[in-house]
């Protein structure tokens, strides 16, 4: 199966990124091409929603590693959203993404990132 991307700006500096299909070294250049547009660019969160992603290698993992670092260096965040159960398990094995970097609703998300902009504002974003 190939990989389906699609991008979305809902506002507040956010990029709503889906994946569907397979992330994997054959469809990471995919995914490389649609970052490069993104990071270095406005956008101060990135949130991958990987409720349609079936599977995961690890070039899809350094992809999504190179997203929070990067988002991290302008002071921004990257998050995943709703990660099926066999990719989450990739997630837990590799102990990849900090347990506050991954949620189930969009209702969760927003309060991350309220709370984190909120931080910067007061001038606590350590």
């Amino acid at each position: 199966m190939n990989l389906k991307i699609e991008t979305e700006s809902p506002g507040r500096g956010v990029t709503k990124i889906a994946l569907t299909g397979r992330l994997d070294s054959n469809t990471t250049p995919q995914l490389d091409d649609v970052l490069s547009g993104i990071l270095g660019g406005d956008s101060l969160g990135v949130v991958y929603d990987l409720s349609n992603l079936e599977y995961i290698s690890s070039a899809g993992l350094r992809a999504i590693f190179r997203t929070k670092r990067e988002m991290e260096k302008v002071g921004g965040t990257a998050v995943v959203l709703k990660p099926q159960p066999q990719v989450q398990k990739v997630f837990d094995i590799v102990k990849a993404l900090p347990t506050q970097s991954v949620f189930t609703s969009w209702e969760e998300v927003d309060e991350y990132l309220d709370k984190m902009q909120k931080r910067v504002l007061e001038g606590d974003d350590d």
